[in-house]
């Protein structure tokens, strides 16, 4: 007769948990894995659901892309490209100063959208021949501007000259995409921080996983 799960404590333990040792239910399987349990990569159960993930999970994926793709559709390449670029500098920023770090006030959408924006109009009235620097509103969304403007102050070093052009409209899609998530997606006030948060997944070089998209066509 099957024990009960160690980490439930009710359910039957049906599934050999390599990670653990031991055997587990099937619900503490599906929804502790690589949350509470560090799966290894060999594990079966865990391959199984990366080529079978759940309806409710494949439903969000889909939904996902969706709204990505949607976006990417309306910029050139080297527009899109910038984008990417860009969200994987909103997500590295994000992550250094989460909620409760060193009393710093966590970036949300509006943050992004804001530091975006701002970012965006210093851009455009440089265009017209006017030198004003517009800054973000709220303290994360000018910790964030400030990090964007490096990143593509160091992108400007790294690669060949990107109009400026191309960096506004990168901007101010990812200006439009972080305003717009909330009601597209439903996640609340971090709904585009999530979505790229699942999206761009981490490489097996944590230090590059953030900047690692920075291939921008000339």
């Amino acid at each position: 007769m099957a024990e009960r799960c160690p980490l439930c404590g009710t359910r039957k333990a049906r599934r050999a948990c390599p990670a653990l040792g031991r055997e587990i239910c099937a619900v503490c399987c599906g929804t502790k894995r690589l949350v509470e349990i560090a799966c290894p990569s060999d594990c079966g159960w865990l391959r199984a659901s990366a080529a079978h993930p759940p309806a409710v999970v494949q439903r969000r994926q889909e939904r996902d892309l969706a709204f990505i793709y949607g976006a990417l559709g309306e910029l050139s390449e080297r527009q899109a490209r910038l984008l990417l670029y860009l969200q994987a500098l909103v997500k590295q920023c994000a992550k250094a100063s989460p909620t409760g770090i060193a009393g710093l006030a966590p970036v949300v959408d509006r943050d992004i959208a804001d530091a975006a924006a701002s970012l965006a109009s210093t851009l455009e009235t440089s265009a017209k021949g006017i030198l004003y620097e517009h800054h973000a509103a709220s303290v994360p969304a000018q910790r964030l501007a400030g990090h964007l403007k490096r990143g593509l102050e160091e992108l400007a070093r790294a690669e060949r000259a990107i109009p400026d052009r191309d960096i506004a409209a990168a901007l101010r899609m990812l200006e439009k995409l972080a305003g717009a998530a909330a009601a597209a997606l439903g996640d609340g006030e971090r709904s585009y921080l999530d979505l790229v948060d699942r999206v761009m997944k981490p490489s097996t070089e944590e230090s590059k996983a953030d900047t690692d998209s920075r291939v921008i066509v000339p």
